[in-house]
């Protein structure tokens, strides 16, 4: 069953991110806070953990 990722908000300037890497695959088993995608802005990159298991 899918699950929707909300993007964590990146602060009040960042109005766009970029998703760069995925790191978890269809079929992945997911634990909290593994990593599933690293994101870019203007002026950083990071990596956006998981909230759910699953």
């Amino acid at each position: 069953m899918a699950t929707p990722i909300v993007m964590p908000k990146q602060g009040n300037t960042v109005e766009s991110v970029i998703i760069v890497d995925w790191k978890k695959q269809i079929g992945d088993t997911v634990a909290i806070d593994d990593v599933l995608c690293e994101v870019e802005t203007d002026k950083a990159t990071m990596e956006v953990p998981s909230t759910v298991e699953g």
